[in-house]
């Protein structure tokens, strides 16, 4: 197996019709190469790859992701789009330990979120959870601010000053995201 990050321009069209179908997005999945690399322009994505260089699994690096807490803009790399091509091979654990370890090696403050079912998952790959914080994320829907659906906040990489912010997230101490127009 090897371990690759690729930045959105070097994904092959192979490569980008294999990820779409592994995400399986209905509203993604006629996306073309070009709108692809223009939709997702500012992530790169971490792939484990076999000896063919089949996808193993990708995980998607998002660098275009501003949390509002307390009035001040931080922006985080968001860790989204974890699919693993074989299901309980280990491949999804694998990629995330290598993507831990880049982050951090790297000092990019990376989070990411979950839904309690897959606490189990994170929790063996050594991943911190914040446990039910991601409820007090706040995302603008049609000009109404609705909470997040998922449960909680996964920590790859951040400070410990951006780890108290977001541990102290609550009913009353919401955070928002920021959305560029």
């Amino acid at each position: 197996m090897k371990y690759q990050i690729k930045q959105t321009k070097e994904l092959t069209e192979a490569e980008i019709d294999h990820i779409l179908q592994l995400w399986d997005i209905s509203v993604w999945s006629t996306m073309k190469p070009t709108y692809f690399r223009t939709f997702f322009k500012d992530s790169e994505f971490h792939l484990l790859l076999d000896m063919d260089e089949s996808i193993l699994a990708v995980i998607r690096n998002n660098f275009d992701f501003t949390l509002e807490i307390s009035g001040e803009q931080i922006s985080f790399a968001e860790a989204v789009g974890l699919v693993s091509a074989h299901k309980k091979k280990g491949y999804g654990a694998q990629l995330v330990r290598y993507f831990k370890d880049n982050v951090s090696e790297r000092n990019i403050e990376t989070i990411g979120f979950c839904h309690k079912e897959l606490r189990p998952f994170y929790q063996k790959c050594d991943i911190e959870i914040l446990y039910d914080k991601a409820k007090s994320i706040k995302e603008n829907e049609d000009s109404e601010w609705i909470n997040s659906d998922d449960d909680d906040i996964l920590i790859f990489n951040i400070s410990k000053e951006r780890k108290e912010q977001l541990s102290q997230l609550s009913a009353e101490n919401n955070a928002y995201l920021i959305t560029k127009e």
